[in-house]
């Protein structure tokens, strides 16, 4: 087992993402007020990991948009508002978000596209999972940094280690794949298949089109919002929530509209005008098809 401060080179990252030059300070500002964090001195490890945590706790996993007809705008400006408006994403709102603010912090950021091992091992789609090579200005790392998938570590991983990395939320390793990719694993059981070359947010939009609209995605076929919390988890899927607390799990069923709405508030600080309704998912036009 390692700790989760190795140090290792820290050389720049080629065709790192420089992002959107008009992510203000006030932008940054509310997003960090969402988050319960105060601005760094410095974009060190120390930083990396307190944010992630906090981001991890604040803001939910959710698909919420896919079933109330909300377009999906991968543009960095789009979706820190929605963060700082109170909602969260799926994994390319979530790291888009998240990626933006470490580079408006002081971080140097690459969006790294990942495939997601599914039933017999079976890897998804390109571009199935967006995730974040940080580099920091103490030399340490670099970092893979994600708040957008599932119940994934609490901490960035040392992303050039090979061994065991502990983490509150258990043992992972980033294992050599072919073509040069890393496979992450959790606990010894494949969570998704990593590519290291740097990409931006424009490719993308081809995963995120296909998560929103195929009948194939798991996305199209239920309703999710979850968050981490200091004790374990809160899920609302549809009408049913629960509560995971250290090993115990509560589950309880929402009888009234008024009930769901009120889950989504107090839990997730989600604000909505109407309940979220599972639709079948219909063939959309292509992401670029107004292009």
């Amino acid at each position: 087992m390692i700790s989760q401060t190795p140090t290792t080179s820290g050389a720049s990252v080629p065709g790192t993402d420089h992002g959107d030059d008009g992510i203000t300070r006030a932008v940054v500002d509310a997003y960090l007020t969402r988050i319960g964090a105060d601005r760094p001195a410095r974009a060190d490890i120390e930083a990396l990991r307190h944010l992630q945590h906090r981001h991890l706790l604040a803001v939910p996993f959710e698909n919420l948009s896919v079933h109330l007809g909300e377009d999906v705008v991968l543009e960095e400006r789009a979706l820190m508002a929605k963060v700082t408006g109170g909602r969260g994403g799926f994994c390319y709102e979530l790291n888009g978000a998240f990626g933006a603010l470490l580079r408006a912090l002081g971080f140097r950021v690459a969006l790294l596209q990942a495939r997601v091992f599914g039933d017999g091992g079976r890897l998804g789609i390109p571009y199935d999972h967006m995730a974040l090579r940080v580099e920091t200005e103490d030399g340490t790392g670099p970092w893979l940094a994600d708040v957008g998938f599932g119940d994934n570590a609490l901490w960035p991983l040392a992303l050039d280690v090979r061994v065991e990395q502990e983490d509150p939320r258990g043992v992972f390793r980033l294992r050599q794949a072919p073509q040069g990719d890393l496979d992450l694993l959790r606990g010894g059981s494949r969570q998704f298949r990593l590519d290291l070359r740097p990409r931006t947010l424009p490719e993308f939009r081809g995963g995120a089109w296909y998560h929103r609209t195929s009948p194939a995605s798991h996305f199209t076929r239920s309703l999710v919002c979850s968050r981490y919390t200091e004790t374990g988890r809160v899920t609302l899927s549809g009408r049913t929530l629960v509560t995971t607390v250290g090993g115990d799990r509560h589950r309880s069923e929402l009888a009234t509209d008024e009930e769901v709405l009120a889950a989504y508030r107090d839990h997730f600080g989600v604000r909505l005008s109407r309940v979220p309704q599972l639709r079948e998912a219909v063939a959309a036009p292509g992401p670029d098809a107004d292009r």
